[in-house]
């Protein structure tokens, strides 16, 4: 895995914790000799990832919609900064650059890139590792939610194993690296819808 995509949020959040643990992993991609793929901003945590990435000394490639670039949110020290027209570009554009996902702490725009990518797994459109770094449990009512869907019968629980989760960057990012996709066959037949 040479790039992962980072979603987190564009405010700092509350907790000092949440900004050191987006400096850690910013150095840890770098230590692990990973390119950041992220989208584009200069603000928040997203900010941070970057910031942390380039300060020490590695590669980090923003992708960010013209709307939010000409509001002065795009980060301007990057390796690479790609300006598209749309949300839905920008997330296709970072789902092709990256080898992996990783959710931080976000709010909607975070957890909406995530489920996306997820269905895309599930879907079968990419094999990807996806990693929700669940910093001081920041995530544990949402991966309550997730085993709740499959007590519920509404998401197999293969497809809940595509979610890894650590505390920690370099707990997510080593699951992601042993993460073997697991073969899901197609959930619809004309019994069951």
């Amino acid at each position: 895995m040479k790039s992962v995509a980072v979603y987190c949020g564009s405010s700092a959040g509350t907790n000092e914790i949440y900004t050191q643990q987006a400096h850690e992993m910013g150095r840890l991609l770098v230590e692990r000799n990973m390119t950041l793929v992220y989208g584009g901003g200069r603000v928040g945590l997203m900010g941070t990832v970057a910031d942390s990435v380039m300060q020490h000394g590695g590669k980090a490639i923003g992708v960010i919609p013209d709307f939010l670039a000409n509001k002065e949110l795009a980060h301007n020290g990057l390796t690479e900064l790609h300006i598209v027209k749309t949300m839905h570009e920008r997330k296709l554009l970072m789902a092709d650059l990256a080898e992996g996902f990783v959710a931080m702490p976000g709010g909607y725009g975070t957890l909406e890139e995530l489920f996306e990518v997820l269905t895309w797994g599930q879907l079968g459109l990419h094999r990807k590792a996806i990693g929700l770094l669940n910093v001081e449990g920041y995530y544990d009512h949402l991966l309550r939610a997730l085993n709740h869907m499959v007590q519920e019968g509404l998401l197999r629980a293969e497809n809940r194993q595509q979610l890894l989760n650590d505390p920690t960057p370099n707990g997510i990012i080593d699951q992601m690296l042993a993460y073997v996709p697991v073969e899901v066959p197609k959930w619809l037949s004309p019994s069951t819808t």
